[in-house]
């Protein structure tokens, strides 16, 4: 049976469905069936992306019923999906589910982790960000198959689109989403291509003399939630125009969304303004400003209309029993929306400046948002990443005056605005000195959609079409090659190669091991090299111009039948899958075997990896076999005092070590762990070993095989220590836990936790009953291991931080001057409640933090201290107050100020206040006191 030609446009905003019956011309838009009312269904082309969780009793039986009957696949029992989704959430703070798309290429959170709605109270039931995707894509499907129950969605030719700027991360993670949806088989898009394929199949009788003085088409595709660029050369052959896409733009998380935040900010402050100067108002919370922003988005599209009045009353109800009456209220009047949206975020930009960057993004809802919202600055950044290719596609020569294409099409929800469409226009016009030929879009809301089917037309022969393959070239970084540029690497897919065509490395050669991981390091880049680039050829790129891609891996196995053998020599080869995503296969040079490598997505985030590549030192092998002299199998009696001189004798060898770099430090651990066995000699070998361990491999990662390393290391937890009498034994295996302590899952953070509790809290009575293997701890080792444990539920971070809270409240308070006991208690107790309660985790997703209800109790609590007298109070009120941007995280404003005025009146350092009044990175000292020692040299957390 011929399938039918389906395209789902997956938007920040909307999604829609367009489809083409077998032998048919016309492309038609699924009405999708949703709530739009409580209890009432109908169609409509547009399906906003929301997803409202209604409270227990807040809608009636029957009132969240649809044409058909199945389980949500993000798991929650009663949900809203659509038009009824987006009204419900602009009345009620706290429930909706928004811009699940944008989190999809956050690589800040896991983003299969139930974290939405971001900020909601505990009560609220969360979904992740692929869920919350598939759920929307599922909705679609029920539709479709009551629709058409003779063709299921899944057994049609289905597109789905996506931005052309998404990393290799977001589109496997949109994929993941459409296999949750039951829509495995689809293929990918980039949206900017779609709203193109849409015009030249609405063009396609006149595409000729349409496209005659044509030469370069910008598409500006600036929706909800981001901004794409593309760029597709014209070229007529034989009198019919040829078009292939030449160039794509790097991500953005910036569209109508920011714009829609930077009116709910100016609204908040007039709403401020109108209130009594008796009554502090604190601001919104995060929930109560989403809710607001939807209100901003409704007054924002009617003072863009063409008949738009003079201003917009915009209101923000109350809650609870004083939803009328707590209401508030304030205008937004035209020349907000002119000098905010056209100006703020469509400059003229006469000087054609470059995107002004940051030292930190705007965060609010967990986002990061483009720190720079002007989308004409990004746009004049794009073209000279581009511009030789520009140049050529125009004809021009050489030269610095930045190349401007002659055609736009814009596409993407803000261009309704006729006043946004202009103003980008015409900020072209002026750069290119002469007027641009535009193509009109008949419905921006719509056009991805239909394009999508277009597209798959133009596959079969029946439109035109658009050559594309690559949106971007794909290296390897190579590790122990610095280039001048920053960065070493070897081009593994050119920019433009075809889909299906491998392109195989017959150059490269690997000497694996058998039955260990394997794991490759691949950034992207859409920057013109000024010449067609070749697989294989070797450049040094701009760390500024390159996207980090999650890493890929997998562990070769020798093929059945195949000889024994310990390595194997492998050639990468790459393509670009027919369903639009990379791959990489590792192929053995005698033809034996073919692996394919995986993204790893969820932990992508804390690959937090030193931009240089550090070289090895030559006396490396010298300090292995010191290791292998005390700890491997072939060593005789090795003197005690050698033993705990291992580390001086490593030191007179490698320098301090604490300048030893990564690359060597896990050289260092993987000759320990190979004779991990050895430490069971001695204590001193145990000591020993634990310390030398968990230093090399602190803080869990920043390598390439870190995650199998820790892997390997947490299979020796539950065995414990050989001398568990000894009591640095017992410390150093503790240290070894806290150091590496940002590799570990969450599941064994967990199991942590529990010796954390037990070691803490039991009694003699329960004592007498531990499992010999069952390590035990000083308070102070405990301290140190609970402040590190970032992954664990935030729940249990609030009570940890209570009891820690507890027993610094206990503390006696010397009338003049502290003693050195107490002093000493304060500070450990101090930097582990700063730890538990810090709003910017070090290695965790964002949504982990303690929450902010409670840390502002804890802040009120350590106000009461002298900070004069105690220094580590102040230290820790920075950390838990510091500045993220994001209100769900951050605490209120009095909370702030008062811990402002403190820091000022105890003399702190100007850097912490900075922390706690703006969005600042740590400075080194911070991080490493923090920390609780420094990281390894050239490793720097990004977050």
């Amino acid at each position: 049976m011929t399938p039918w030609l389906v395209s789902i446009d997956l938007g920040t905003t909307n999604t829609v469905l367009a489809y083409s019956a077998p032998g048919a011309a016309e492309v038609e838009l699924f009405p999708i069936e949703q709530l739009v009312a409580p209890g009432e269904v109908a169609g409509t082309p547009l399906l906003p992306s929301n997803r409202y969780h209604p409270a227990e009793e807040e809608l009636g039986p029957g009132q969240l019923q649809l044409p058909w009957q199945l389980p949500d696949v993000a798991g929650v029992e009663r949900v809203a999906i659509g038009r009824l989704a987006r009204s419900l959430g602009a009345a009620t703070p706290g429930r909706l589910v928004a811009s699940a798309k944008s989190w999809l290429s956050h690589p800040g959170v896991d983003r299969m982790a139930a974290l939405l709605p971001w900020g909601a109270e505990s009560e609220v039931p969360k979904v992740s960000p692929v869920a919350a995707s598939a759920s929307y894509l599922a909705h679609l499907r029920a539709n479709w198959d009551i629709r058409f129950p003779e063709h299921p969605l899944e057994r049609q030719e289905v597109v789905l689109t996506v931005p052309a700027s998404f990393d290799e991360g977001a589109r496997a993670l949109t994929l993941e989403a459409a296999k949750l949806a039951g829509l495995p088989g689809l293929r990918l898009l980039e949206e900017p291509q779609a709203a193109l394929y849409d015009w030249l199949y609405r063009h396609r009788d006149t595409l000729a003399e349409d496209l005659r003085e044509t030469k370069l088409v910008l598409v500006a595709d600036v929706g909800g939630g981001t901004t794409d660029f593309s760029l597709v050369k014209v070229e007529l052959e034989d009198g019919e125009p040829k078009l292939t896409r030449i160039g794509v733009g790097n991500h953005l998380i910036l569209g109508g969304d920011n714009m829609d935040l930077a009116l709910a900010h100016l609204v908040e402050a007039r709403m401020a303004e109108q209130d009594s100067i008796d009554v502090p108002r604190a601001r919104l919370s995060a929930a109560r400003l989403a809710q607001l922003t939807e209100r901003c988005r409704a007054a924002k599209e009617q003072l863009l209309a063409p008949d738009a009045p003079s201003a917009v009353t915009v209101t923000l109800l109350g809650s609870g029993s004083r939803l009328i009456g707590a209401s508030r209220k304030a205008e937004l009047r035209r020349e907000d929306i002119e000098r905010i949206v056209l100006d703020g975020f469509f400059p003229l930009n006469e000087a054609q400046e470059a995107a002004r960057r940051a030292r930190a993004g705007i965060v609010e809802f967990g986002l990061p948002y483009a720190s720079d919202p002007a989308v004409t600055r990004h746009l004049a950044g794009f073209l000279r990443q581009h511009a030789a290719a520009a140049r050529e596609a125009l004809g021009l020569p050489e030269g610095e005056a930045l190349p401007v294409p002659d055609t736009l099409l814009l596409n993407g929800g803000v261009f309704r605005g006729a006043a946004l469409a202009e103003r980008l226009a015409a900020t072209l016009a002026r750069w290119r000195g002469a007027p641009l030929r535009i193509l009109h879009n008949a419905d921006p809301d719509v056009a991805v959609a239909r394009g999508g089917v277009a597209y798959s037309l133009a596959r079969q022969g029946a439109a035109p079409g658009i050559e594309s393959g690559a949106a971007r070239s794909y290296y390897l970084l190579l590790e122990g090659e610095r280039g001048s540029g920053g960065l070493r690497a070897v081009c593994l897919l050119p920019r433009g190669t075809p889909a299906g065509q491998e392109v195989r490395l017959h150059e490269r050669s690997f000497a694996l091991r058998l039955g260990r991981p394997v794991r490759f390091h691949l950034v992207s880049t859409v920057a013109d090299a000024g010449h067609a680039v070749q697989a294989g050829e070797l450049a040094d790129l701009a760390p500024e111009d390159v996207v980090r891609l999650p890493p890929i891996a997998t562990v070769l196995r020798a093929q059945p039948g195949a000889a024994p053998r310990s390595e194997i020599a492998v050639q990468l080869a790459a393509s670009l899958s027919e369903v639009g995503s990379l791959e990489v296969h590792c192929v053995a040079e005698d033809g034996s075997g073919r692996w394919q490598l995986a993204f790893e997505l969820r932990d992508a985030a804390t690959e937090e990896e030193a931009v240089e590549v550090e070289e090895l030192p030559p006396q490396l092998g010298a300090a292995v076999d010191k290791i292998d002299r005390v700890f491997g199998t072939r060593s005789k009696a090795v003197d005690p005092k050698e033993v705990r001189q291992l580390r001086a004798g490593l030191e007179q060898l490698l320098g301090r070590r604490e300048g030893w770099a990564t690359p060597l430090l896990r050289r260092l651990f993987d000759a320990l762990m190979e004779r991990a066995k050895g430490r069971r000699r001695s204590a001193e070998h145990e000591r020993a070993w634990l310390n030398l361990a968990g230093f090399c491999l602190r803080p869990g990662f920043g390598d390439a095989l870190d995650s199998w390393r820790i892997e390997q290391l947490w299979a020796m937890f539950e065995a414990g220590v050989q001398y568990h009498k000894d009591t640095q034994v017992r410390a150093e295996w503790w240290t070894l836990w806290r150091r590496v302590a940002g590799g570990l899952d969450t599941e064994a953070q967990l199991r942590l936790l529990d010796d954390f509790a037990f070691n803490l809290q039991a009694d003699a009575s329960e004592r007498g009953k531990r499992p010999i293997t069952l390590v035990d701890a000083s308070e102070d080792d405990m301290l140190r291991l609970g402040a590190s444990l970032e992954r664990i539920p935030s729940a249990y971070k609030a009570e940890i931080g209570n009891w820690m809270m507890e027993r610094i409240e206990a503390i006696p308070r010397a009338a003049v001057k502290l003693d050195a006991k107490a002093l000493a208690t304060y500070t450990r107790y101090l930097w582990a409640l700063g730890r538990v309660g810090a709003r910017q985790s070090f290695h965790a997703s964002a949504h982990e933090v303690a929450p902010s209800a409670v840390a502002e109790e804890w802040l009120g609590k350590l106000l009461q201290l002298d900070w004069k007298k105690i220094e580590p109070a102040g230290f820790a009120a920075t950390h838990i107050a510091r500045m993220t941007g994001d209100r769900s995280r951050d605490v209120g404003e009095p909370v702030r100020a008062e811990v402002l005025r403190r820091l000022s009146a105890s003399g702190a350092p100007a850097h912490w206040s900075a922390m706690v009044r703006e969005v600042v990175e740590l400075d080194q000292a911070s991080e490493t006191r923090m920390l609780g020692e420094a990281l390894p040299p050239g490793l720097k957390l990004l977050r």
